[in-house]
């Protein structure tokens, strides 16, 4: 027997059941009029949009490719090796990055570096050369930290750098071949035998009969002139002749004994002139014989009388005539030994201006002589052999050493850079295109329409946005024919090429479809802002709006447009933020 709440719950499904089938039978049944008044249009009304205040930003939106920029084409400026061999790739370029200083691939064993620079590799650089490729070589190798020179001569300091920069890599710079060498010694060879030859040449025309007398007269000559310049010279320094000075030193003892015979005269005279002489005035008188002696008295005081000094005075002037007669004696002597040398001198340089012309003589008779001389033909010849080989050697010399093959060094104008394309293989002979380079850095090549690229300035900012819904900002490189890169997709007919370049790698990834929205003009602040339907013209050229002001009605509110963007115009006039404007009747 069931129970009663079994027995309940039966009778109350049952009549949710029932409830559920009236309701659906009732939702299908509909009357004539509500059938009539459900299919019936709806009463007209306005479609407005409301008047927004923000920042209004127009750009231009393309569709690119994301890849590595700049694709530049690498190519061999030439043979890589000393020798012009058949040239094979023995490594080939690896795809990826590659910098300064690094070996893009190998040709024959021997490496090709890429060096940073805007002239191109066009030539075998040799000891000696000058240019502004040797200048970036320079440059690139101080960058390397290799200390080479700025002097922009590939000189020995350069050649040291560039030793250590193949070191650095493992290789040996490019030195003389065995060709080369060869080359060089038989130069060397050919000039040695050259001057042997006009030695040898040289001698015989000397040893010629013709010539002997004439060098013997040259050599004469040439001692001669040596004899007479040296007793010119030995005259110049001796102030008398042996002879001159005797007659000059018996003359000085004239004048000397003439002197101290004047100096004793004069002193005679001087001691007589102050000496007294005495004499009696009275004196005793004899008497007579037979007379008486008379009385004696005394004698009176004797008197002073001069002194008779003619005899002295005399010698004095004689001695004085003496001395006068002696120096003038000796003037005359001196006078007469100047005038002797002054003879002998100019009697000298006679001789020597004579010897001077002898020898001349005697130079030009022999130059003379073996100019005419047959051997001096040969002497002739023998020295333009060694002019000649002189020459070939120092200019052999001047690029012999260590030199920079064409093909082992590629000049990129920016690095670091990446190997995109890889246009040989290992084994392979290398012609033409090896590889083709990219910058480092990220570029989009994309196309507008010719209107749009109107509006387009390099410098532009831009945003790259991925599928993901990340962005990046970039910048617009380069619009029309300065956007055409190597590799770039084709750009449709009427349309024009843009490059756009991210501010950043990081998280983006080559072969990646991007979408590009350039930014051509933006308001500094927030404006008023309504849809570009909104806005009707008048005859009279001015912009309106209609203002819903209640429903279903409006008015007209002139306005001044602004920049337009996204389906958007900026206007300023009698509106207010939050006001709908009327953009269509429904």
């Amino acid at each position: 027997m069931r129970s009663p709440r079994r027995l309940l719950a039966v009778v109350l499904a049952g009549v949710v059941l029932v409830a559920l089938a009236g309701w659906a039978v009732s939702t299908r049944l509909r009357s004539p009029a509500d059938e009539a008044s459900r299919r019936a249009a709806p009463a007209p009304s306005l479609v407005t949009a409301a008047v927004e205040r923000r920042r209004l930003v127009s750009t231009v939106v393309v569709n690119g490719t994301l890849e590595y920029g700049s694709p530049l084409p690498v190519g061999l400026a030439g043979a890589v090796g000393g020798a012009s061999e058949l040239q094979r790739a023995t490594r080939a370029p690896r795809p990826g990055r590659i910098a300064e200083g690094g070996v893009l691939m190998e040709v024959n064993g021997r490496p090709v570096f890429v060096l940073r620079g805007s002239v191109p590799m066009h030539r075998t650089i040799t000891p000696g050369s000058e240019g502004d490729d040797v200048t970036q070589l320079q440059r690139a190798l101080r960058r390397l930290g290799h200390r080479a020179p700025s002097t922009g001569v590939f000189d020995r300091a350069t050649v040291a750098a560039l030793t250590r920069l193949y070191a650095a890599k493992g290789y040996q710079a490019q030195r003389p071949t065995l060709a080369d060498r060869q080359t060089y010694e038989t130069l060397r060879k050919a000039v040695r035998t050259a001057k042997e030859t006009l030695a040898a040449e040289k001698q015989t025309l000397d040893r010629g009969r013709d010539v002997l007398p004439l060098k013997l007269r040259l050599k004469n000559a040439r001692t001669g002139l040596t004899a007479a310049r040296r007793a010119l010279t030995e005259a110049q320094a001796q102030e008398l002749l042996p002879a001159d000075e005797a007659r000059l030193s018996a003359a000085d003892s004239a004048v000397r004994a003439a002197e101290e015979r004047l100096l004793e005269a004069e002193q005679a005279l001087a001691a007589a002139r102050t000496r007294p002489t005495s004499a009696p005035t009275t004196a005793a008188t004899a008497a007579p014989t037979g007379t008486p002696a008379p009385t004696i008295t005394a004698a009176p005081q004797p008197t002073t009388s001069p002194a008779d000094t003619r005899l002295l005075e005399l010698r004095v002037a004689n001695a004085r005539a003496d001395l006068s007669a002696a120096q003038e004696s000796r003037d005359l002597i001196l006078k007469e030994a100047e005038q002797t040398r002054a003879a002998r001198t100019e009697q000298l340089r006679a001789a020597v201006r004579t010897a001077q012309e002898t020898l001349a003589t005697a130079e030009q008779a022999l130059r003379q002589a073996r100019q005419l001389s047959p051997a001096r033909l040969k002497v002739t010849g023998a020295r333009a052999d060694v002019a000649a080989a002189e020459e070939m050697l120092a200019e052999y010399s001047r690029t012999y050493g260590v030199s920079i093959p064409p093909g082992e060094v590629v000049f990129l104008p920016k690095l670091p850079a990446r190997v995109r394309k890889v246009s040989v293989k290992a084994g392979q002979r290398v012609e033409g295109e090896v590889a083709t380079v990219t910058s480092s850095s990220f570029a989009v090549t994309a196309s507008v329409e010719a209107a749009e690229s109107e509006l387009l300035r390099a410098g532009m900012p831009a945003t790259v946005e991925l599928d993901t819904g990340r962005s990046y900002p970039a910048r617009l490189t380069a619009v029309g024919d300065k956007a055409k890169v190597p590799g770039s997709a084709a750009v449709e007919a009427g349309a024009q090429p843009v490059l756009i370049t991210p501010g950043s790698a990081k998280g983006l990834k080559a072969g990646t479809a991007v979408t590009t929205r350039i930014t051509v003009g933006a308001t500094k602040d927030p404006v008023l802002v309504v849809p570009v339907a909104a806005v009707i013209t008048s005859a009279d050229g001015r912009a309106r709006v209609r203002v819903e002001y209640a429903a279903d009605r409006t008015r007209d509110v002139e306005v001044r447009t602004g920049l337009s963007a996204d389906g958007n115009v900026e206007v300023t006039g009698a509106l207010k933020e939050g006001e709908r404007v009327v953009v269509g009747d429904a």
